[in-house]
């Protein structure tokens, strides 16, 4: 079946945001990213739960804590991250939908979060105008 919930695309978007804002240095609190991106802080907070269990991710307590990644963006794809989200991608489709499952992976495993990251950065800066 080729199924990928809200969970992946609101993963997708907070460790984009994370990766812009601390990356794997700086600790950004959930509610910070979640605000940000206008995520229910409480549905965040359950993803992150996961992939920090799935070692995508560190958290830090503290007045200063929050999360960080655990490796770089360019090295995290996107597939990793909905399949740990929402498991195997396309795992019994069959058919059309097999050739369907076996692009939509290509395509997922060839994006990384940096890719995501930059790709936000040219759209931001087409819609900008300067007089």
């Amino acid at each position: 079946m080729l199924s990928i919930t809200a969970k992946s695309p609101y993963a997708v978007q907070a460790l984009t945001e994370l990766g812009r804002a601390g990356g794997m240095t700086t600790p950004v609190p959930v509610a910070e990213l979640a605000r940000r991106r206008e995520i229910p802080g409480q549905f965040l907070e359950q993803l992150f739960a996961t992939l920090r269990r799935a070692g995508l991710l560190r958290s830090q307590r503290g007045v200063h804590g929050g999360y960080v990644l655990t490796r770089d963006p360019r090295e995290i794809t996107v597939l990793e991250v909905v399949e740990m989200l929402d498991g195997p991608l396309g795992q019994d489709s069959k058919g059309v939908f097999a050739e369907v499952a076996a692009a939509a992976r290509e395509v997922l495993a060839s994006t990384t979060i940096q890719d995501v990251i930059d790709r936000e950065a040219r759209e931001q800066g087409q819609t900008m105008y300067w007089i």
